[in-house]
């Protein structure tokens, strides 16, 4: 139901994790979609989904994003674990310093937000169907 989690390596390794005639989204992609749903400050109303969340904060998915609360894995090893507090996504493009940037939701507000992860830390991945050439 939530998918899998995954470091950054994966995410870069040049062998591919989307499947064929898919990939994963850029900052630019991902900045796309957030400009589309309002804005970082309410994009996430939209991609969370309607059930789940913690307290009964869901979303409304209007976007049909369908973000589910998934969890993440901490750079250590550690799990954040299935929670019903929070999903992060990563972003294809490359990061520095030994980290890369991935988009957040969090159960108690409505954003989106865009920040750096350890690249050693366990996010989901949502895929984008490639366009026609």
């Amino acid at each position: 139901m939530y998918g899998k989690l995954y470091n950054w390596y994966v995410v870069s390794d040049p062998r591919g994790l989307a499947p064929k005639g898919w990939h994963i989204p850029s900052e630019e992609e991902w900045n796309t979609l957030t400009a589309s749903l309002g804005g970082e400050a309410t994009a996430g109303l939209s991609m969370k989904s309607d059930s789940g969340w913690q307290e009964n904060k869901n979303g409304n998915n209007q976007s049909r994003f369908m973000g589910l609360p998934g969890g993440s894995v901490l750079s250590n090893g550690m799990s954040g674990g299935r929670n019903t507090q929070w999903a992060s996504w990563w972003s294809s493009t490359d990061g520095s310093n030994g980290k890369a940037p991935y988009r957040h939701l969090y159960f108690d507000h409505d954003m989106l937000l865009r920040a750096m992860d350890k690249v050693g830390s366990g996010n989901a991945v949502r895929c984008i169907k490639d366009l026609p050439d």
